[in-house]
């Protein structure tokens, strides 16, 4: 929007995960290194930054070699997300650069922790003024900032220094409201919230005090004298160390009833009803029956801690009634773990407990009005004398919680208005609301989104109901077993259960029954129970756009999807893709697990494919999925042309009725196929199976993934992908001829030469007899590499020659460039250095007057290589210093490790051994990264002879034998260079 500031509407966190939002939509951050420079910036408070201080917060002791050029690039990239509507000719605002440095400027209120900090001193200046409740109220609201570990995402030393030090303010705050709230006579009600702050932290004396004195006031001081020999036990056990003065006072105190320990203030008023005369009272009123309605609690209660311990916090402290609304897909145990905090806050609520199953998901919920009927009953009013109106029903109720603790547990609540009417209206009461719907409209609920279980805990819950004995005999199969069953408690509860009814069975034959999936919830039903019963409830729940997507989004066998895929699944458009997948986020029957991104529950996509397949006509999925090959074949045809500019092979691939995602830059495209390449490839798998009509797309989109090549990853994946489609493709001599060149170019990375020259010479031959010429010219261009590799450089050079001919006669100048850079270093091999320096220079200049980022930094880098051949070191550092930069910045690993090796040879000729070694490295460093056998042999070799020239003998001899190792293995010619230096005495 024109005008508008450029820090409007930010804001950021770091009380808790570091996240920032605009205008309420929360910021893609990045990776935790970007997001440890952000927090870095933010807990400086505008002051500027060096990159020596950045770097050595992030990284340390261990930071790489390439550190500065990394910092500048998160930089970079974090400016991107916090202006991304910023010209480049106008200078950043928010994160700018100040003298070497860098400083985040923003407004106070943008920071969640300036806030924090505002709310205690305010709390500070409100506590000398006398005024104790205004205080205390201060203090709850800065503490509600507070989301969880603080700094969460974010890594490297000062992180974790700075995590220690707002950990340790937070506890500092929370004992100065305790003592407040101790102050204000509100001991009964921070109890739960004491034992909890206890339990987290057993070894500071503080808050085991603040129980003490608690419980002492609560006329419950055996609990109280409990509490010092526990803590007494605890600190001699950890630390060898008695209780200091003021906890041993205490103990002391309490034991002689000290009265000065009563409490020397009156305490807070609480409201209380007009009184009415005696003989006004109605009968039913004289005395409230105390309801206990909980269901008994799990005996074999697992895991949870922290939930636990945030629930009774929430639960025992706050103005006004406190409200925790848990939401979860079914089977998550929402029921379980309210019910077992609802009996460990007993003590909290004297006057009874009141539960309700408003059975929320089944096919006739209980009307709010019937709800309160039941709980005025269980308060003692006859029926004959209930209100008829539901407002006024609930007048009733409120008027008879109002002064009384009590707490309410409403299970299973299908929305806000099904249960606003059952909520206590005055403090002293509570509420925990269930729901698979997370509650987001009901105001005051402190909201809590249940997940699975941490595999640990999963294998606890499964040890405890099939036996520990049976499980810890077979942990592994066990721990396979729970993760089967996605660590969901009922899942794992059932098949436990399955397990202890059957002494016959073992925990690894649950295994393979548990593999097909198919059949893996047919596996999870006994008795009454079942997994797929569970998860009906809610997709009966559904409209039928929901219920459409639920389906058909379960289709793909990627483990998630980005909102614009699932638009493509759906044939809907973004926006409306976006508010039907929140609709199901709401519902617990989808998970958000970063924003734009949704997945399925394991187990829920296997009961949404049972009801597509129910529902759909065969015709339909296969249409949502070759709708989604569709938007990934455009997209990353859009990749391919960015990071190959100026070739055509993208411009002739299959194209689907879909225009995909268009980049603004090489890494921005490389970047995407990176965070696709599981979805992609799971889709190709898809594509390839019979009857393979979508097997040329399928072949075609392995194609436009070229550039992922590059980048050192998903070698296996693409190996095996490639395979499956060339296998599928029997029939197909398009799709075999475009899988097969693609297998050559996987096999070539892997140095595996002469399995590589046999693909790209059988993809030729289909090339021929079919007349494509998609990938001609870069088959040939393949083949002339390989050669080249392998020191046939006069074939080498004929084949180029083929391939520029094919460029030539299709107008493709880019491709002719490439055929001349590359063949540079065959005219080196052949003794012809001038003729080298001629065809590099002449791509070059095709290149950049095509004006090809990715071709001149492949163009530079083979000039690079002819001139340190012929001497002319710095021209070659050079060139190599400048392709380097862009092939870091775009993500291309392999190449960054070739330049790295290439600036090591180039400084063993000038005599700058240090400076070789460091290259190599680098480049080992990234070789081993990707785990490239050929880089790393390159590499060695480099190191070995920048060691030698070191004086470093020994070291030298070790790189360079690893190197003669590896080079043997691999069939490379470059064994024999090595092992002549090994040989030879002369330094280098």
């Amino acid at each position: 929007m024109a005008g508008r500031g450029a820090d409007e509407g930010l804001r950021f966190a770091v009380l808790g995960p570091v996240r920032a939002w605009r205008d309420e939509v929360e910021l893609d951050l990045g990776t935790p290194l970007q997001r440890s420079i952000l927090a870095m910036l933010l807990l400086r408070e505008g002051r500027a930054v060096t990159p020596s201080e950045m770097i050595d917060a992030i990284w340390g002791e261990d930071a790489p070699p390439r550190a500065l050029g990394a910092l500048r690039t998160y930089v970079s990239r974090l400016r991107t997300v916090l202006e991304p509507d910023r010209s480049p000719r106008t200078p950043p605002a928010l994160l700018t650069s100040v003298g070497k440095g860098y400083a985040l400027k923003l407004p106070p209120e943008a920071l969640d922790l300036t806030r924090f900090e505002r709310g205690v001193a305010a709390a500070e200046t409100a506590h000398r003024s006398g005024e104790a409740e205004q205080a205390a109220g201060e203090l709850r609201d800065a503490l509600a900032l507070w989301t969880g570990e603080p700094l969460a995402g974010a890594v490297g030393p000062y992180a974790e220094h700075q995590r220690g030090r707002l950990v340790e303010r937070r506890l500092g705050v929370i004992e100065t409201l305790m003592d407040l709230d101790l102050e204000l006579g509100r001991h009964a009600g921070i109890v739960s919230e004491l034992i909890a702050l206890t339990a987290d932290h057993p070894l500071r004396e503080k808050p085991r005090a603040q129980l003490m004195l608690a419980y002492h006031r609560c006329g419950r001081s055996a609990e109280a004298l409990n509490v010092f020999t526990e803590t007494r036990h605890t600190l001699i056990e950890e630390l060898g160390l008695e209780p200091g003065a003021e906890l041993t006072d205490l103990h002391r105190r309490i034991l002689a009833n000290d009265p000065a320990l009563a409490l020397t203030r009156t305490p807070a008023p609480v409201r209380q009803a007009p009184a009415r005369p005696a003989e006004q009272e109605p009968e039913f009123l004289v005395e409230m029956p105390k309801p206990a309605q909980l269901p008994a609690a799990v005996t074999d209660f697992t895991g949870r801690k922290q939930l636990v311990n945030r629930m009774l916090m929430l639960l025992s402290g706050g103005e006004g009634v406190p409200v925790v609304a848990m939401s979860g897909i079914g089977g998550v145990g929402k029921t379980t773990l309210a019910v077992h905090v609802a009996h460990r806050v007993h003590d909290l609520f004297p006057d009874g407990q009141l539960y309700a199953d408003l059975r929320g998901y089944g096919q006739e919920p209980t009307p709010p009005e019937t709800a309160l009927v039941a709980f005025l009953r269980a308060l003692g009013i006859p029926v004959d004398v209930i209100p008829d109106g539901l407002a006024e029903r609930s007048a009733l109720f409120r008027s008879l919680l109002a002064d009384r603790r009590m707490l309410v547990l409403l299970d299973n609540a299908r929305d806000a208005d099904q249960v606003e009417h059952l909520l206590p209206g005055t403090a002293g009461c509570a509420a925990i609301i269930t729901s698979r719907g997370k509650l987001a409209d009901l105001p005051a609920a402190r909201l809590i989104d249940l997940d699975v279980m941490e595999p640990d805990e999963a294998l606890s819950l499964f040890s405890a109901v099939a036996g520990a004995e049976r499980v810890s005999a077979e942990r592994a199969a066990a721990m396979d077993v729970v993760a089967a069953c996605g660590f969901l408690p009922l899942a794992v509860r059932i098949v436990a259960a399955r397990l202890a009814a059957r002494p016959s069975w073992t925990v690894a034959s649950l295994v393979p029954r548990l593999a097909d999936e198919r059949r893996r919830l047919d596996e999870m039903k006994i008795g009454n129970q079942a997994v797929s019963a569970t998860f009906a409830l809610g997709y009966g729940q559904l409209d039928p756009r929901q219920a459409r997507a639920f389906r058909l989004l379960s289709l793909p066998n990627g483990s998630d999807i980005s909102v614009f895929a699932a638009a493509a699944v759906l044939d809907l458009s973004h926006v409306e893709t976006e508010d039907v997948l929140e609709s199901l986020v709401d519902t617990s029957l989808l998970e958000a697990p970063a924003p734009g991104r949704y997945r399925f529950h394991d187990l829920l996509k296997l009961f949404a494919r049972r009801q597509s397949e129910a529902t759909d006509e065969p015709a339909t999925q296969a249409q949502a999925l070759r709708r989604l090959l569709g938007y990934y074949l455009a997209t990353a045809r859009s990749a391919h042309k960015l990071a190959y500019e100026g070739s055509s092979v993208a411009d002739n691939l299959t194209v689907i009725g879909h225009r995909g995602h268009t980049f603004g830059s090489v890494d921005e495209s490389v970047a995407w196929l990176i965070a696709e390449s599981e979805a992609l490839f799971a889709l190709l798998g898809q594509a390839a199976e019979p009857p393979a009509g979508d097997i040329l797309p399928a072949a075609d989109l392995l194609v436009a993934m070229e550039p992922l090549l590059e980048t050192g990853a998903s070698a296996r994946e693409f190996d095996q992908r490639t395979r499956t489609v060339i296998e599928a493709a029997a029939g197909h001599p398009l799709a075999e001829l475009r899988g097969r060149y693609v297998l050559g170019r996987v096999l070539f990375g892997a140095n595996r030469m002469a399995e590589a020259e046999d693909q790209f010479q059988a993809a030729l031959a289909l090339a021929e007899r079919t007349g494509d010429q998609v990938v001609f010219g870069e088959i040939c261009n393949a083949l002339a590499v390989v050669a080249g590799r392998q020191r046939r450089h006069t074939e080498a050079l004929e084949w180029f020659d083929r391939a520029a001919t094919i460029y030539r006669r299709a107008g493709n100048l880019a491709g002719e460039a490439l055929t001349l850079s590359y063949s540079a270093r065959d005219h080196l091999g052949l003794k012809h250095p001038q003729d080298a320096i001629e065809v590099s220079e002449q791509g070059l200049a095709i290149f950049t007057e095509l004006g090809s980022a990715a071709g001149v930094a492949r163009a530079r880098y083979h000039l690079g290589v002819v001139l340190s051949a012929v001497g002319r070191l710095n021209e070659a550092v050079v060139h190599h210093a400048e392709c380097l930069d862009f092939f870091r910045t775009s993500n291309q690993r392999v190449w960054e490790q070739r330049v790295c090796v290439r600036l090591a040879d180039t400084f063993i000729k000038a005599g700058r051994f240090q400076d070789a070694a460091r290259h190599a490295e680098q480049a080992l460093n990234v070789a081993r990264e990707i785990t490239h056998p050929y880089g790393e042999a390159l590499s060695l070799a480099a190191l070995g002879k920048a060691l030698r020239g070191l004086g470093s003998t020994t070291r030298s001899r070790d790189a360079l034998q690893r190197a003669l190792d590896l080079f043997t293995r691999l069939g490379s010619p470059e064994a024999e260079d090595v092992r002549s230096l090994l040989e030879s005495k002369v330094e280098t």
